[in-house]
């Protein structure tokens, strides 16, 4: 399985990168700083009340008076009433962190994710992705705000009961708390042990997500394949190592707790032995043993559940670990400091700085590869003026694709240059190029909502006599009102309820409301019937008049009409020209046509 995006960064827990998520919830930090008062009030209020019990054996049942046991009484209910109020606080105040961290952590993702560049998409799975978005950020959220709860009060907790035990007496006190150092080797064994497992538990998660998804975009081809079983034997093999991971990782958590406890009780068995001596010598009060046993319970009581918490912090922080990889990987395209300021970002573009396209494209002797040792495109040069429909075409890795991509700036070459109107586009905002680009894919992806809706993704401020002008313009109108709904139709993810034609034509009609200067044409036509795609030829025809466009198509009856067709072989062109002189040169071309004839 891929580890690009889920490397073992560290064997130990990490404080750094808590504190650099933290810093991501600092918005939050009034709420933090509030609750975390609250929950030292907590345990100092829970401090007391062993001191307290204490206070009454050696004052009512030692002295076996009853004198001021009322005043006694109340203080204890009124303590208790106000430890009940604190609590309720802790709850509503660690209940809004944990909605605000997940709002906050999910929100910094998804922008984050509008950012980055194509190559990453293309080299991770979607259902990698979606479990950053989803578990990890949800349990990074309660393990922040529950997490920072436990250990607030259970630091607050063992501090005053640990103060409170040396200001009764500090020799018992030193006695009771030798236990701890034995109890802090432990638990850094055991935390290194259940973090191993833990982040073997959320990398598998991330590949059963991923084959979830893989296996709900597959059904068609699994069921024409008839590889239901072999996909629940695929399926069923990954869930049991998962299985296997989360039973080693809980085994160790459950062995750690009872040692936690089977210490803690030492500790209670030392203050009552030294304590019970030390009353039949009269060196110490009966009241006061009480006490220091209330207190040893109370503080292996904090010391495991902060144990507790360390354990989940240990398990949270593999999903920690790949929420921060998403949030700190860096776009592979990215516009300089200059451009920024002239045209805007992204998500705050500057369109009123942004120059008019006209549509000129030149490669001045690029250089690409996908991956090292592989180049697709080598010195390649092609220089388009404004306003011409240039046809790709090309055996499979022949290069179409990769001219397509390097347009967009969807990828960068390696060297060389790309110009558009004679200008290097680096220096121009991606967001200027994409919004002067028109782009129809092969499959086309149509979002949940309306058919009306789907169209004005093209341009969100375009009235509905817009939208329909524009799906008049590619023959689409027609096709949109005989369906149930009309343009008001509702269609499900991906354009669930709609045939491949219709969609496409939708896609279409989308791409030419934004009414942009490059047309790029992937496949456009490839899946859809005859009488489909010979409505969307005639309307194409005029609509790219005056737009420089790019055509990759296998069937060549779609390109006769192009002003110039480009043969490519291995990254190079062999051929350029219009229809009939290329069938005139009797080249590949020629070849092509007639091969595609010879079938028909």
């Amino acid at each position: 399985m891929p580890t690009y995006s889920d490397q073992v960064r560290s064997t130990e827990f990490a404080p750094r990168l808590w504190l650099d998520l933290f810093r991501r919830a600092r918005f939050l930090r009034p709420t933090m700083i509030r609750l975390a008062l609250i929950m030292i009030g907590v345990g100092v209020i829970d401090a007391l009340f062993p001191a307290l019990n204490g206070f009454a054996v050696d004052r009512f049942v030692t002295r076996q008076s009853v004198d001021g046991l009322g005043a006694f009484a109340g203080f204890y209910l009124a303590l208790a009433a106000l430890q009940g109020v604190l609590i309720w606080l802790l709850v509503a105040l660690a209940g809004r962190i944990e909605v605000g961290v997940i709002h906050r952590f999910r929100q910094d993702a998804f922008m984050h994710l509008q950012h980055l560049s194509m190559s990453y998409f293309d080299r991770t799975p979607r259902g990698w992705i979606m479990t950053r978005l989803t578990s990890d950020v949800q349990r990074l959220g309660e393990i922040v705000a529950w997490g920072l709860v436990d250990v607030a009060w259970g630091l607050a907790a063992m501090a005053a009961t640990a103060a409170a035990m040396l200001l009764l007496d500090v020799r018992l006190a030193l006695i009771v708390l030798t236990v701890v150092p034995p109890l802090a080797l432990i638990s850094v064994w055991f935390q290194r042990r259940v973090l191993t497992e833990q982040r073997h538990v959320r990398r598998l998660n991330s590949e059963i997500s991923a084959a979830f998804n893989e296996g709900i975009v597959a059904t068609p081809t699994t069921k024409t394949l008839v590889r239901e079983a072999a996909n629940l034997e695929e399926f069923s093999r990954l869930t049991g190592r998962m299985r296997g991971a989360a039973i080693r990782a809980a085994s160790f958590s459950s062995l750690y707790l009872p040692l936690v406890i089977l210490i803690g009780s030492v500790g209670t068995a030392l203050a009552i032995v030294h304590g019970g001596m030390r009353v039949q010598l009269g060196t110490l009060t009966l009241g006061t043993v009480v006490a220091f046993v209330g207190y040893t319970v109370m503080f292996f009581e904090p010391v495991r559940e902060v144990a507790r918490v360390l354990t989940e912090f240990q398990a949270a922080q593999s999903a920690a670990e790949r929420l921060s990889s998403l949030l700190t990987t860096a776009p592979e395209i990215v516009d300089s400091q200059a451009v920024v300021a002239k045209f805007g970002t992204v998500l705050a573009p500057q369109r009123d700085a942004w120059p008019a396209m006209h549509g000129r494209v030149t490669f001045e002797r690029v250089s690409f590869s996908y991956s090292e040792g592989e180049p697709v495109l080598e010195d390649f040069s092609l220089d388009v003026a404004a306003g011409q429909s240039v046809a790709l075409i090309g055996e499979t890795g022949a290069g179409k694709s990769t001219i397509v991509n390097l347009i967009c700036r969807f990828y960068e070459p390696a060297a060389g240059r790309i110009l558009i109107d004679g200008v290097d586009i680096r220096e121009r905002s991606l967001t200027w190029l994409h919004g002067h680009l028109g782009y129809v894919l092969q499959t086309p992806h149509l979002f949940r909502g309306t058919i009306r809706d789907n169209i004005r993704y093209g341009r969100l401020d375009a009235d509905d006599e817009q939208i329909e002008q524009a799906a008049r313009l590619v023959a689409a109108d027609e096709v949109i009102r005989a369906l149930e709904g009309g343009y008001a139709r509702a269609v499900g993810e991906g354009g669930a309820g709609l045939s491949t034609g219709e969609k496409q034509l939708v896609s279409f009609a989308r791409a030419v409301l934004a009414d942009p200067r490059l047309f790029i044409l992937d496949e456009a036509t490839s899946s859809i019937d005859t009488e489909t795609e010979l409505r969307i030829q005639r309307a194409t025809r005029h609509l790219l008049q005056g737009r420089t466009s790019f055509v990759i198509a296998h069937r060549l009856s779609t390109i006769r009409n192009a002003d110039r067709i480009l043969v490519l072989e291995h990254g190079r062109i062999v051929e350029d020209g219009r229809h009939s002189e290329l069938m005139r040169a009797a080249g590949n071309y020629a070849r092509l046509v007639q091969e595609q004839i010879a079938v028909v």
